[in-house]
C-alpha cells in the first residue's frame, strides 16, 4: 500500500469543510474519514509533489467529463478474454486490489462482467456478488498501512465486491532495503495463494495490463534474458504454496489459477475504465520515486511515441508466440523422455531424448523445467547452471555426476550412460526446508475447486485447438539474448529509430544494475540463509510435516497393532502376544511421549539396517542376556525383521536417490522409521508418507495467447495472435 492519503480536488481552493461537505453530496465519492482524519491534505493537481501519501482521484474530473468512454468496448474485450480463458461468472474468483487505478479498473469489468448477460450471478444476504472475493494484502511494512487498506476497502465493498484485508507476517523479520520489493511481491503472492485456498477459490485475476509488459520487456532485456524471458508474462499461469497449512489441500495440487484479463489493454485504458465506471482510485506517489527501476523504465517510455510503443508490442507479441511454441516442444520432450518415480526424483532417457541434436532453446527450457521439479523450487532454473548442464548432457554423455540448481546427476547404474538420474540435492549449504500444520489428513478429498480449476483448464486449452503453429512462423528460436532486437529488426517487426530507441534505454538500466547488483546478492544471500534456519526439524505425534516440498510425514503410537502388522509378525514366527506385546509398544526406543525428529538419510543408516538385520532371539538368549534382554527380544527381533524387508526394496533404489528420503530419529539419534521403506522399529508405530511434489513437472499451465483480431490500444493496430500449437505428437524432424 502507498503511504498516507491526498485528496485531489478541481484547481480551485477548498477548505476542508467544503470538501467533507461535498463528499456527503456525493455517494459515488464518499467514504468516513474520522479513524484516520489525521492523514489528509489538501492540495491541487500541480503541486502534487509527498512522497509520502495517496492520492485519491475523483472519476468526476473535467477531464472525464470531456469524453465520452465506451465502456461497451472494455466490457466486450474483457468478455472475450473470460471465454478464451474458459471462466464463466458462476466460477468464484479472486481479486488482487491495491487501490490504484489498474485494480480498480478490474474491479469494475470482473464486476459488470459477472453481473450481466445470460449467465449472470446474483447478489448474496449481504447484497455483495456471488462468488466475487477482493484481496487486499496489507504488508505491515510502515505504521500506515492498515488505514490505507481500510479506504481501499470500503471504497471496493461499495462496489459490491466482498473484501478481504490479509495481514503479511514476517516471522524472519521485515526485509531490509535491497531486498524489499522482492521480499513484498514474494509474500504477497504467498499471502493470495493462502486466502484463495481458505475460501476454496481456484481462480485469482490480477490487473497486469499492456504497459507493464512493456516495462518488463526493458527490466529483462537489460539483465541480458532471452527470448522467453522477454516474452513477459503469461496471460494465464498456475501459482503454487510457499507454505503448507491445513487447508492448502483445497486443490489437488495446491495450485490457483492466476489469470491476467488487461493485458491488451494500456494504462490510459485504466484510468477511462475507472471514470467510465465512476470509480474512484488511488494514486502512489512513490510510483514517481526514479530510485526504482520500474518507474525509470515507465517514465522513459512515456516519453516515447505511439509508433514506438506499437512496435514494441509486436516484438513482444512475437517473443510470447515463440514461448508458446517452445513450451509445446518441451512439454512433448517430458513426456517421451522422462519418468518421474514415486520416491522423488527422474530419469531421463539420454536415447530418446538426443540432446547433441537438439538445438539449445528446448534443451536449456527442458532442463529448467524437469530440475524446478525435482528442486522443486518456485521459479525456474536459470543462468549459467543450465548451460553447465546442457554440456553435461551433450559432451560427457553422463558417465561422471554433476551437481547444478538443487539436483544431483547421476548415470543410472545399469544403463551404461544411456539414462541419467536426476534426484535432489542434500549437498547444500541451506538447511533442508520442513514446513508443519497441526492437523493433516491424507484422504483424497475432491474438492468442488479442484474439479472446477481442471474443467477451466481444459475448456481454455480446447478453445485453442483449432490454432496450428509451424515452426516457420516461429521467430527468434535461434537468436540469442544480443540477436533478438537485430533480428526484430531484420524482420520489420521494429524500425530503425525503435531498435535505437530500446537499444538506450537497455543501456541506461544495464549500467545501473550492474552497479547494484553485488549489493543486492549480498542482501538476498542473507536474507535467504536468514528464513531457511527458522525452521525445526521436531516432530509431535499427529503433526503433519512437508519434508522438502515433496513428502508428507506424520506418525503416532497406537495401542493396538493393525491386523497386516501381526500378520507379518506370524510370517516370521514371531510371537508378540500378552506381556510381551505390552511391553514391546510401551518400551521401545521410541517410547510413549517422545518428539521424534526429520532428517534425510545418510549412509550411516544403510549399515544400522545391516547389523540390526542380523539380530539372532536365539543367539542372543545362548549368551546369557539378562532378564529385561529377554523382554526386549520381542520388539528388536520385530526392528531386524522390518530391517531385513527394508534393505530389499532399498537394494532397488539408486544410491543417489535414497539420499533424499524422509527418515525419523528419536531425540538422541537413533533411527526410527523409514516410512518410503517400510522400515519401523515398533510395530505399534503408525508412519504415513505420501509422494506430493507442490508444484508439478512442467511448471503447472500457462497460456501466452493473445486473442484474434484484438487491438493494442496504443496505436489501435490489430495484433498478431499468438496460435497455441496442435496437441498431436511431436514431429522431432525439427529439432535436428
Amino acid at each position: 500500500m502507498a503511504r498516507g492519503l491526498i485528496l485531489l480536488s478541481s484547481p480551485t481552493s477548498l477548505s476542508a469543510n467544503t470538501l467533507l461537505s461535498s463528499f456527503s453530496k456525493n455517494p459515488s465519492t464518499s467514504f468516513k474519514l474520522s479513524p484516520f482524519s489525521h492523514l489528509l491534505h489538501l492540495q491541487k493537481p500541480s503541486s502534487v509533489s509527498s512522497p509520502c501519501c495517496f492520492t485519491v482521484c475523483s472519476s468526476s474530473s473535467p477531464s472525464s467529463q470531456q469524453c465520452s468512454i465506451d465502456m461497451a468496448k472494455y466490457r466486450q474485450v474483457f468478455s472475450r478474454r473470460m471465454d478464451m480463458a474458459g471462466i464463466k461468472p458462476h466460477h468464484r474468483i479472486a481479486l488482487g486490489v491495491s487501490g490504484g487505478p489498474d485494480s480498480i479498473a478490474l474491479c469494475v469489468l470482473t464486476a459488470g462482467w459477472k453481473t450481466a448477460g445470460a449467465n449472470s450471478v446474483g447478489t448474496d444476504s449481504s447484497g455483495f456478488i456471488d462468488g466475487l472475493l477482493a484481496i487486499i494484502v496489507d504488508h505491515g511494512l510502515r505504521a500506515e498501512s492498515k488505514d490505507e487498506a481500510n479506504i481501499v476497502r470500503n471504497r471496493v465493498s461499495q462496489m459490491g465486491i466482498r473484501c478481504e484485508i490479509a495481514n503479511c507476517d514476517w516471522p524472519s523479520g521485515k526485509p531490509k532495503q535491497g531486498h524489499l520489493q522482492k521480499a513484498a511481491r514474494d509474500m504477497r503472492y504467498q499471502v493470495f495463494h493462502d486466502v484463495c485456498a481458505k475460501h476454496q477459490i481456484g481462480v485469482l485475476f490480477i490487473a497486469h495490463h499492456a504497459d507493464d509488459q512493456a516495462e518488463l520487456f526493458i527490466l529483462r532485456l537489460s539483465r541480458n534474458s532471452g527470448v522467453l524471458g522477454l516474452a513477459g508474462t503469461p496471460f494465464t499461469s498456475q501459482i503454487f504454496p510457499m507454505h503448507t497449512h491445513s487447508y492448502c489441500e483445497v486443490p489437488a495440487n495446491g495450485g490457483v489459477l492466476l489469470v491476467r484479463p488487461l493485458l491488451e489493454f494500456s494504462k490510459e485504458d485504466m484510468y477511462k475504465i475507472c471514470r467510465g465506471g465512476t470509480e474512484e482510485w488511488v494514486e502512489d506517489p512513490t510510483n514517481q520515486n526514479q530510485l526504482f527501476t520500474r518507474n525509470r523504465i515507465r517514465r522513459e517510455l512515456n516519453h516515447l511515441s505511439s509508433s514506438f510503443k506499437s512496435e514494441l508490442q509486436r516484438v513482444i507479441s512475437a517473443c510470447r508466440k515463440t514461448r508458446a511454441y517452445v513450451d509445446h516442444v518441451c512439454h512433448s520432450l517430458i513426456h517421451q523422455a522422462v519418468v518421474i518415480k514415486d520416491l522423488g526424483y527422474a530419469v531421463i532417457d539420454l536415447q530418446i531424448l538426443c540432446p547433441s541434436k537438439i538445438e539449445d532453446i528446448y534443451l536449456l527450457k527442458f532442463l529448467s523445467l524437469v530440475l524446478q521439479f525435482v528442486s522443486q523450487r518456485q521459479r525456474q532454473i536459470r543462468g549459467s547452471a543450465l548451460k553447465l548442464l546442457m554440456d553435461y548432457l551433450r559432451t560427457i554423455q553422463c558417465k561422471n555426476c554433476i551437481t547444478a540448481a538443487g539436483c544431483y546427476l547421476c548415470p543410472d547404474p545399469g544403463s551404461k550412460g544411456s539414462r541419467v538420474l536426476v534426484c535432489c540435492s542434500v549437498d547444500i549449504a541451506l538447511p533442508l526446508k520442513m514446513e508443519f500444520s497441526e492437523t493433516c489428513s491424507f484422504r483424497q478429498h475432491e474438492y468442488h475447486v479442484a474439479n472446477e480449476l481442471e474443467k477451466i483448464i481444459e475448456d481454455e486449452k480446447s478453445n485453442s485447438n483449432h490454432l496450428v503453429l509451424d515452426a516457420s512462423d516461429v521467430h527468434f528460436l535461434d537468436a540469442n539474448p544480443e540477436s533478438v532486437l537485430d533480428e526484430a529488426k531484420r524482420l520489420n517487426i521494429i524500425s530503425e529509430p525503435t531498435f535505437n530507441s530500446i537499444l538506450v534505454l537497455q543501456k541506461q538500466e544495464t549500467n545501473r544494475f550492474r552497479s547494484k547488483v553485488g549489493a543486492i546478492s549480498d542482501l538476498a544471500s542473507k536474507h535467504e540463509v536468514e528464513n531457511a534456519t527458522s525452521s525445526g526439524n521436531s516432530l509431535q505425534p499427529g503433526q503433519c510435516c512437508y519434508f522438502m516440498d515433496r513428502f508428507m510425514l506424520t506418525w503416532k503410537l497406537n495401542d493396538k497393532m493393525d491386523r497386516d502388522v501381526l500378520s507379518d509378525l506370524v510370517d516370521y514366527g514371531m510371537d508378540l502376544s500378552g506381556e510381551a506385546r505390552n511391553f514391546c509398544c510401551t518400551s521401545c526406543v521410541v517410547g510413549r511421549d517422545q518428539v521424534l525428529e526429520v532428517r534425510h538419510m545418510i549412509e550411516s543408516d544403510w549399515l544400522y539396517l545391516a547389523e540390526l538385520s542380523r539380530y539372532s532371539p536365539l543367539e542372543n538368549s545362548a549368551n546369557g542376556n539378562t532378564k529385561m534382554m529377554e523382554k526386549t527380544a520381542s520388539y528388536l527381533h520385530y526392528a531386524s525383521v522390518s530391517a531385513k524387508k527394508a534393505l530389499v526394496l532399498l537394494k532397488s533404489i539408486p544410491v543417489a536417490a535414497r539420499r533424499s528420503l524422509p527418515v525419523l530419529i528419536n531425540q538422541q539419534g537413533k533411527l526410527i522409521c523409514i516410512p518410503s521403506v517400510n522400515f519401523k522399529h515398533c510395530p505399534c508405530l503408525m508412519v504415513h508418507v505420501e509422494y506430493k511434489p507442490k508444484i508439478p513437472l512442467g511448471g503447472g499451465h500457462s497460456s501466452s495467447r493473445i486473442p484474434d483480431g484484438s487491438g493494442c490500444s496504443n496505436c489501435g493496430k490489430p495484433l498478431q495472435p499468438t496460435m497455441k500449437l496442435s496437441t498431436q505428437f511431436i514431429d522431432r524432424s525439427f529439432l535436428v
